[in-house]
């Protein structure tokens, strides 16, 4: 099989002022083969998109690109090619999906405007046609009624259809290299299988090349012909896909497809990067569980409704979450999971009281939240806290991480004086895992996990018996998963807390709890112990999830 794109010695840097720059690539080599699969595997920061968003040449205005360096299609070198002939190449022959469609969809457009001027700039269709052909993708990706969704705005359709409407843009004009960075990142367990198959079945059937981007080595094992392990800025190993899963060469690639959570084990503690790195074997104990004690947290029959406007003087009742009871004790994890509007997070904000119930009962230590006043709220606001899945978006970002750990301890009234709450913050953060330094610094300054850790301090800062952990791990890379896992899993053990812990990905919960309730459209349809439910699922959604579950390398038959 030829090549089709083939990457040589490529070296980028970032220039971060007058005299410092960053190396971000440091002499990458890769061929991406006629149809078939590559993927670029690696952690944040590994310069995974950098090497392959120098490929169509856009990265920004402060990458230098070293002068040896090569990307060949067809014989040409595009790191040389004129303006002209890189928009001609884009979106015609190599096209690229990223990773938040929100953020690259046109909010201002409809979905049929986007998809349509692709076909008009390239191939100088009619609006008319560009607008039938547009249905015909939309159909193709699987959107349904696709000639009304036309004239849907993106905000008007969910994660995994903008992800569709970004494929069916990509592939408009039948390129023969398509780049996807990330598409699957932060989707349903389920939406992000069927992003992957409809990738699959769009490469064979149009005979293309893909070239996927990802953090997570199980995922790619399902898509991939051919893999590249990066880190730093440099190729640790590459081969074949099935050569890469049953032989990993490199400790580096051995830690990727260790740390993710497996369905066949729970043990003490989950392997991190570090553990491979320094040669350290991690540990085979399996994960004990506390007995189930009195309840700290209670939810009985939850109801919440909201109210649609559906004319000038008419609504509609909407029902979020109908029916939902759980207990949870002290140092016990109960796992709400299912699809992105099953009603996860509305049980989390009415345990919490930050919503008000339509009917049924929030008790912590036996006291009914929804019945108190906001003055008698605010003692219980101290024992139960929350970690968002985003903790960018959840941390100030202009407070110094001290501030922000401080202040919830002023509110109510922890430590003697100001002095002593800040040298509760630095122990904090130190507990967490960050050194001292951290308080003078500002969130922009940190990595992805390293905000977790710090909004998870900011949540122990009052002293808290109950976490609600809201997707807190959805978005990071499955190595920095694993080291927040472990992190919280410690904590629990040393404190007692109890964790409602919510998330789209079953592997994870089955890790963290106890008991999992499984939801849908608002509502338990399965409960029970995570071993009962993996072993033997009742449920036909239950099982659905579970077959979506990235399982790695499991093609039948020789390496490619």
């Amino acid at each position: 099989m030829s090549a089709l794109v083939t990457v040589r010695d490529l070296r980028v840097s970032f220039r971060l002022g007058r005299e410092r720059t960053l190396e971000a690539v440091r002499g990458v080599h890769f061929t991406v083969r006629e149809d078939a699969t590559l993927a670029l595997v690696g952690e944040s920061g590994s310069g995974k998109t950098v090497s392959a968003m120098s490929i169509l040449r856009l990265l920004p205005e402060n990458a230098v690109v070293h002068p040896a360096s090569r990307v060949e299609y067809a014989g040409e070198n595009l790191l040389s090619a004129p303006a002209p002939r890189l928009r001609a190449l884009r979106g015609r022959e190599i096209s690229a999906v990223f990773q938040e469609p929100m953020s690259s969809l046109n909010p201002v457009l409809t979905v049929g405007e986007q998809v349509a001027e692709v076909l008009r700039l390239h191939r100088r269709m009619s609006a008319r046609a560009a607008l039938e052909r547009a249905a015909e993708l939309l159909a193709e990706v699987g959107i349904p009624e696709p000639r009304a969704r036309l004239r849907s705005y993106p905000h008007e359709l969910s994660g995994g259809q903008q992800q569709r409407v970004m494929i069916a843009m990509a592939i408009a004009n039948e390129p023969k290299l398509l780049i996807a960075d990330e598409p699957t990142t932060a989707l349903d367990v389920t939406v992000q299988r069927q992003v992957l198959e409809l990738i699959a079945r769009l490469r064979e059937r149009h005979r293309m090349s893909v070239l996927f981007i990802s953090h997570d080595l199980g995922l790619v094992g399902e898509i991939a012909d051919d893999v590249v392990v990066m880190r730093d800025g440099v190729v640790r190993e590459s081969g074949p896909v099935a050569r890469i899963f049953h032989a990993p060469q490199d400790a580096y690639t051995k830690a990727l497809l260790a740390c993710r959570p497996r369905l066949e084990a729970r043990p003490r503690r989950l392997p991190v990067i570090d553990d491979f790195m320094r040669g350290r074997t991690p540990p085979a104990a399996p994960l004990e569980r506390p007995p189930a004690g009195a309840p700290v947290m209670q939810a009985k029959q939850l109801r919440k409704e909201f109210r649609l406007r559906t004319g000038l003087f008419a609504s509609k009742a909407l029902v979020a979450v109908s029916d939902v009871s759980f207990d949870v004790a002290r140092g016990r994890t109960v796992g709400l999971v299912g699809e992105s509007g099953s009603g996860k997070t509305t049980v989390a904000l009415l345990a919490l009281r930050l919503l008000d119930p339509s009917a049924g009962e929030a008790r912590l230590d036996g006291a009914d939240l929804a019945r108190l006043t906001p003055g008698r709220m605010l003692p219980f606001r101290r024992r139960i806290q929350i970690v968002f899945q985003n903790p960018y978006a959840s941390l100030n970002p202009r407070r110094t991480i001290g501030r922000t750990l401080v202040e919830p301890m002023r509110i109510h009234g922890l430590g003697a004086s100001e002095s002593e709450r800040y040298e509760r913050a630095r122990r904090l953060l130190e507990r967490v895992g960050l050194p001292a330094d951290a308080m003078q610094r500002y969130p922009h300054e940190f990595s992805g996990g390293q905000r977790q850790r710090i909004a998870i301090a900011r949540a122990l800062a009052v002293e808290p018996e109950v976490l609600v952990c809201d997707e807190p791990v959805s978005a990071l890379d499955v190595s920095v998963q694993a080291t927040v896992l472990n992190l919280l899993l410690d904590l629990q053990e040393s404190l007692g807390l109890a964790y409602l812990f919510i998330s789209h990905d079953l592997a994870v919960v089955k890790y963290m709890s106890d008991e999992v309730l499984v939801m849908r459209a608002g509502e338990v349809v399965e409960r029970g112990t995570p071993e009962a439910i993996f072993a033997s699922p009742q449920h036909e959604y239950t099982r659905k999830l579970i077959a979506a579950i990235p399982r790695g390398y499991s093609k039948s038959g020789s390496e490619p």
